[in-house]
């Protein structure tokens, strides 16, 4: 089923919508000077390396949208199409980059080797996520701009592919386009589950929804993928495995290129081996380890602040110890300037 067109959208949700369900469980608390000032609700689930599910907190069939946690799998859909693509130039096709100078450089190295330039780019103009960097820019009398948004890595892979595969680039992100069925394939197939709708992410692109454990299961995939490990891939077609482990190398290689300096994505890759990972908007993160556990969380009031340290809690759990970077990571809250507080995991997480 795909979604109406914006402007076609009611005011209020009808009944029977499909969507991310209310009954949750409490994943996170928000503290301030040994007050609970917050709790954050939503739903994760952890998958083993065969696909079973190991933990589950709320619902972990909700369907959901995977939002930009879905690039490892986009991307992987590119390379098979024909995307000639490799090292962190593969890396930012699977990423969201925050717009540093050296990320709109690669994406403008991308599109250039395939003869194209940012005006080809369909995704729409942004300044840089990166504060610094849209600061810089706005100084030097720049402003929004295509190559700055932060998928731009990802729609300069879709490019490429047309360009090597011989399709059309005017209607590349139309969902019946022959590379996005390529790409709805990759994620049917290493998900497990069928794509029932198709909505637009904030890019532009199409957006496949599909369910938390399949999420997981998906990122585990990719892990396992990377490492060579073939138990986790049984079952999936030979090409596809490849790929996903292109994607999952190229993102450990070069994980600056999947984010930025000191962004969570990029810490995490850097400082747990061989897992991948991958945040999405709206509350989203999908992690994988190189044995084949996933890791998928959605925070039902779509706040991403809680993701990391449920995350890696989770991760924790499944035998990768990440405690003391999900501290480092943890946002803190402030008073005076000061830290007073700060996410934390809800006990039910960590139990």
């Amino acid at each position: 089923m795909s979604l109406p067109p914006t402007e076609d959208v009611p005011d209020q949700p009808g009944p029977g919508w499909p969507g991310i369900p209310r009954d949750g469980v409490e994943l996170a608390l928000v503290t301030r000077s040994g007050f609970v000032e917050s709790r954050h609700h939503g739903h994760a689930v952890v998958t083993a390396p065969d696909g079973h599910v190991v933990t589950a907190l709320g619902q972990a069939d909700a369907t959901m949208d995977p939002r930009s946690s879905l690039k490892p799998l986009q991307a992987a859909g590119c390379l098979l199409v024909g995307a000639d693509l490799h090292g962190p130039a593969l890396a930012i096709g699977a990423g969201s980059h925050r717009g540093h100078p050296d990320h709109l450089d690669l994406v403008a190295e991308v599109l250039a080797a395939s003869g194209l330039d940012e005006d080809d780019l369909q995704c729409p103009p942004a300044l840089p996520s990166e504060p610094w960097a849209s600061e810089d820019l706005l100084r030097a009398g720049g402003g929004p701009r295509r190559l700055a948004m932060n998928c731009s890595g990802k729609h300069a892979a879709m490019l490429t592919a047309c360009r090597a595969g011989d399709l059309d680039r005017a209607t590349h992100l139309e969902p019946d386009h022959p590379l996005q069925q390529r790409i709805r394939g990759v994620v049917e197939q290493v998900t497990g589950v069928t794509a029932g709708t198709v909505g637009i992410d904030g890019c532009g692109a199409p957006l496949f929804a599909t369910s938390l454990v399949g999420l997981a299961r998906a990122i585990g995939r990719v892990g396992a993928a990377g490492a060579g490990e073939p138990g986790p891939t049984a079952g999936l077609h030979e090409e596809v495995v490849d790929a996903l482990g292109r994607v999952a190398r190229a993102m450990r290689a070069h994980p600056w290129a999947v984010a930025g300096i000191g962004a969570d994505d990029t810490m995490v890759m850097e400082q747990l081996d061989g897992v991948v990972a991958k945040g999405g908007a709206e509350g989203v993160l999908a992690l994988g380890t190189a044995d084949g556990f996933g890791v998928a969380v959605k925070i039902a009031d779509g706040s991403s602040r809680a993701t990391v340290p449920v995350g890696l809690a989770l991760l924790t759990a499944a035998g990768i110890d990440a405690t003391d970077l999900a501290d480092a990571l943890a946002p803190r809250t402030l008073g005076g300037g000061l830290p007073v507080g700060r996410v934390h995991a809800a006990p039910g997480v960590t139990a």
